[in-house]
């Protein structure tokens, strides 16, 4: 967890330097900003570090709050859904960027 808390800890101002420029612009204007490999590496990679991050302190609470049957699901589900999240907003980018 601590690799993910530095790598955010510089991608998070990178990703709002990156896109407070356009806050207030129209679709078409975020789209075509959002096309470009800097931007777009800036929100994925923000994504998958911050996702796994959330992942790692999900599974740690769990670890220490969660007892019985439901340990084991809660994991899976944690895990399942960073995961799905991850490739959600990854296509999501790859369309736009693409």
């Amino acid at each position: 967890m601590k690799l993910t808390s530095i790598a955010l800890f510089f991608l998070i101002p990178a990703f709002i330097f990156t896109f407070g420029s356009i806050i207030g612009e129209d679709h078409e204007a975020v789209v075509e900003y959002l096309s470009k490999p800097l931007p777009a590496l800036i929100v994925a990679l923000t994504l998958i570090i911050g996702l796994q991050h959330f992942q790692s302190g999900a599974q740690t609470l769990i670890e220490d709050y969660v007892r019985g049957r439901t340990y084991g699901m809660a994991l899976l589900l944690v895990k399942v859904v960073s995961r799905l999240l991850m490739v959600i907003g990854l296509y999501s980018i790859a369309i736009i960027a693409l």
